[in-house]
């Protein structure tokens, strides 16, 4: 399968609407893009693709990156930057079966599947397919598993995407602190290609009106507040994983400049075949 990294910022994206900060103007000055989180997966076998999360930047990721409009899709939380991307798809598609996992979120008092049902509605050409967590589904001949990991106050999760013929493997860790349960960690563990949120580094936690939480062994805070892992909890949790390749997603314009695009970070438009 082919991965391509569609959306790799977090709510803002890098550049940020109206910041004139150092690393900001760094990604201007490269033509660098961090557009809101998307990731594309095709199948060169059955010649079909998959996208994960809607960015609301939908349109131009599709017109910048060649890749293939999708068969099917799946969206991890109901967070606008992960969502409202799927309204583009009006006068797109023909048939779009979009998968959401099916526990009743207590927040909200629906699923992730039954919020994003109601909210589009009128996409009579989208059907909003239910998923199990940690039960696998066959969308565009790859196994697609759900997994259940920390974004409070809302239920997300992660996904595993593999291979049923070749054994590839893909693993997101979707919006989540470090605290991920062991049975998701296995879940999501040696994949080919890891995808961690790893939204800035840890010493920033010192701004978050929170703190940083869950520290490893030297101290080091590998959640920034209680939503996202830093920098050096997206490692951690992949060397956990037993990840072959690495590529930190979801990231804020916070990084500076001499950070902000070393390794291994990603941006827009990465490609990776497994």
């Amino acid at each position: 399968m082919r991965v391509t990294l569609l959306g790799t910022g977090d709510t803002t994206g890098t550049p940020t609407v109206g910041c004139d900060c150092d690393t900001c103007e760094a990604a201007r000055e490269r033509g660098i893009e961090r557009s809101r989180f998307s990731v594309h997966v095709e199948n060169d076998r059955t010649g079909e693709s998959l996208l994960i999360d809607f960015s609301p930047d939908f349109r131009q990721q599709f017109l910048t990156h060649d890749v293939p409009l999708p068969d099917a899709g799946v969206v991890s939380h109901v967070h606008f930057d992960h969502l409202d991307g799927l309204g583009n798809v009006y006068r797109l598609v023909d048939d779009l079966p979009v998968y959401a996992a099916s526990e009743v979120d207590p927040v909200t008092g629906e699923s992730v599947a039954d919020t994003v049902r109601s909210k589009y509605d009128y996409l009579d050409r989208v059907t909003v397919e239910d998923a199990s967590p940690f039960d696998p589904v066959r969308m565009c001949g790859l196994d697609v598993t759900l997994v259940p990991v920390d974004h409070p106050p809302l239920v997300c999760y992660g996904l595993s995407v593999e291979d049923p013929e070749t054994g590839a493997k893909l693993s997101l860790s979707g919006d989540t602190s470090y605290d991920v349960s062991g049975d998701s960690r296995a879940a999501l563990a040696d994949p080919d290609l890891l995808l961690a949120d790893g939204i800035v580094p840890a010493r920033f936690c010192e701004y978050h009106p929170m703190g940083g939480t869950d520290e490893g062994p030297d101290g080091t805070p590998y959640t920034f507040g209680t939503k996202h892992m830093t920098r050096e909890g997206a490692l951690a949790f992949a060397d956990d994983l037993n990840a072959e390749t690495t590529r930190l997603v979801h990231l804020a314009h916070y990084y500076p400049p001499e950070e902000a695009f070393a390794e291994p970070l990603a941006v827009d438009g990465e490609t990776y075949d497994l």
